[in-house]
């Protein structure tokens, strides 16, 4: 299985442009470090803390529909079904997936798969 980037998705009502034209249609790539840092110290964010969901979807929304290019504004005209479903794919396809170790249960002989939670170690 390759190493999947970008993700389409299909917007549940669509963003309206000023032409009335419907855009529901898109791709989302996978967020990198500067996508989650460097809005930190936009002065919207500093503001306004809820902001920052705007500049990472610009940031990471590659495409809508026919749209030349997706930014703050398009992700601002959102309809807030939109905007949470957005939030939700991109909480889903960069979530950190915790490693597994193969164990045997020196009881029983049952071999299983033991996660490994990199967050707790040492408490």
């Amino acid at each position: 299985m390759a190493f999947q980037t970008e993700y389409e998705f299909e917007l549940p009502r669509g963003y309206l442009d000023r032409d009335g034209v419907l855009h529901k249609s898109g791709s989302m790539r996978l967020a990198n470090a500067a996508d989650e840092i460097l809005p930190l110290k936009d002065a919207r964010v500093q503001q306004n803390p809820g902001y920052l969901t705007i500049i990472l979807l610009a940031r990471v929304v590659t495409r809508l529909g026919t749209l030349p290019a997706v930014d703050t504004r398009v992700i601002e005209g959102l309809y807030t079904m939109d905007l949470a479903y957005l939030q939700d794919l991109y909480e889903r396809v960069n979530e950190m997936e915790s490693p597994n170790y193969h164990a045997v249960c020196p009881h029983c002989g049952k071999e299983l798969e033991v996660p490994i939670n990199f967050m707790s170690a040492g408490q």
